[in-house]
């Protein structure tokens, strides 16, 4: 039977317990093996001049994972020409991984756009999608909804954004419970966001 491994895609800047937790829920409460931390270079939607660079995001995403035997950073993309479309990312790893099956893992703010990526139908076709629950505004295509690829899970909310322990740090404020340990140090000690 096919290794099933999820992918969850992210800048990762920086990677925090939201993060985490999800990940660990899907890995641990759905049929899939593994979930892969697929670290973006720079996605077609994001101003890239907040981005810390590629490595040492990765940096951070190994270091976050490196105690889950069921979590793993990814670096796949850093490979692959820019921008990267999530379609290209997985041809290229079902090429590279004939043994493995690939689902999405996206949160529930990104499915309501899903319609607007390339390729979105073929996407579905050949991969599950794992939806965690996210607040936010807009409603999911009725084509979405009742999708028998489209698996809702029943993770926690997570209402914590990067963006927020960015400004946080910049401000001076204490995030360190927001970060696992080894990210919070590497962050401290590179003097990151500051």
């Amino acid at each position: 039977m096919k290794k099933q491994i999820g992918l969850y895609f992210g800048t990762f800047n920086p990677i925090h317990v939201g993060h985490l937790t999800i990940a660990n829920h899907l890995a641990e409460h759905s049929n899939l093996d593994q979930v892969w931390f697929v670290v973006t270079p720079h996605s077609p939607f994001k101003k890239k001049s907040s981005l810390l660079d590629n490595n040492h995001r990765l940096e951070m995403v190994f270091r976050a994972t490196k105690e889950y035997t069921k979590l793993r950073p990814s670096d796949i993309e850093f490979r692959l020409p820019q921008p990267n479309y999530t379609i290209n990312t997985l041809t290229y790893l079902q090429e590279k991984f004939p043994d493995h099956e690939f689902a999405l893992i996206m949160g529930e703010d990104n499915l309501k756009s899903f319609h607007k990526w390339k390729n979105y139908e073929l996407i579905l076709k050949n991969h599950h999608i794992y939806v965690y629950p996210r607040i936010s505004e807009g409603v999911i295509e009725h084509q979405f909804k009742e999708h028998p690829k489209v698996h809702k899970v029943d993770a926690p909310i997570m209402e914590l954004s990067s963006t927020f322990i960015r400004k946080s740090i910049k401000s001076g404020k204490n995030i360190r419970p927001m970060l696992p340990e080894h990210v919070w140090e590497y962050v401290d000690e590179m003097n990151f966001y500051k």
